[in-house]
């Protein structure tokens, strides 16, 4: 199971009711955030979820209304005697811009990893999480992510006995250890796995115009997070001069990734009432809806 919180769904600008963007998930103990925006903070006590858990924040890019919240919550989680490190994931500049915030943070009682994202595309494994940072399209450097839950195929105790494997050995097996024993036996997890099974997959990106990023990393995904800025029809021609989306072009990627769900985010201010604009929007993608702050899902495995 994977929980995952919009905590903030807002552009440019923080509104009553609406916050800057960020987005929290929870898996097997550790917490993502994704951006950190103005009023972050409020948002996760609102929704009553603890900074504790945080392992791993990443940016998309770092205009203010992504980064703004971030030195207030390092210092929060200091306050809070943390001691466990925490990494930080973002575009090339990420320790400079760090650097520059922690000017009114300058003593933590906890380390700062930086992973800085040089490639178009970057593959990690943090926490359970396999983490893809893809690069798309906004006037500075800026990078969508998906995060996927793997999950491994079944384990087989028959297999495991016709194969005479020791008991003591099943459970790292299970694992997904490799067993080296000192009379020379090599135990591998495909003895006794069956076929990987169909995990978890989120994607979110924002800031950008559509790419082929986006939609070759948010196929098939259970959720999509994207953004949309604009619904009304008459400002394309501005979503295409500042690099944003509007929400037709955010809802024809989710229909041709052929994603489970739609959610849209970054409204600009001007945009009071998303939902007016909903109609058209699933007329293009029927599974829809309009993001806000405190939207929360648990996505869960299939059952079999």
């Amino acid at each position: 199971m994977l929980d995952v919180c919009l905590l903030g769904s807002g552009g440019m600008m923080p509104l009553p009711h609406r916050w800057l963007t960020a987005l929290l998930t929870r898996y097997n103990g550790s917490s993502l955030l994704i951006d950190c925006g103005e009023g972050t903070q409020i948002a996760m006590k609102e929704k009553g979820w603890s900074f504790k858990p945080i392992d791993v924040i990443c940016f998309t890019h770092y205009h203010g209304d992504h980064i703004s919240g971030l030195p207030g919550l390092l210092l929060t989680m200091g306050n809070a005697d943390r001691r466990e490190p925490l990494t930080l994931i973002g575009p090339k500049g990420l320790e400079r811009v760090v650097t520059a915030l922690r000017v009114i943070a300058p003593e933590l009682p906890f380390e700062l990893r930086m992973i800085e994202l040089t490639k178009p595309e970057e593959h990690l494994e943090l926490n359970g999480y396999h983490i893809t940072a893809f690069r798309v399209n906004h006037n500075v450097l800026c990078y969508g992510y998906t995060l996927e839950i793997k999950r491994q195929g079944r384990f087989s105790p028959e297999r495991a006995r016709e194969q005479q494997i020791p008991l003591k050995f099943w459970n790292p097996l299970q694992k997904g250890q490799t067993i080296q024993t000192e009379e020379g036996d090599c135990y591998t997890p495909d003895m006794v796995l069956g076929p990987a099974r169909k995990g978890l997959k989120l994607t979110y990106t924002t800031d950008t115009r559509p790419t082929e990023s986006i939609l070759k990393n948010a196929r098939g995904s259970d959720l999509f997070i994207c953004e949309g800025m604009y619904g009304e029809k008459d400002k394309l021609a501005k979503a295409k001069e500042y690099k944003h989306m509007t929400f037709y072009e955010a809802a024809r990627l989710a229909k041709d990734a052929e994603v489970s769900q739609l959610w849209l985010t970054h409204y600009s201010p001007s945009l009071v009432h998303p939902e007016e604009f909903l109609k058209e929007t699933r007329e293009i993608f029927p599974e829809t809806y309009p993001g806000k702050d405190g939207k929360f899902v648990e996505l869960m495995f299939e059952e079999e």
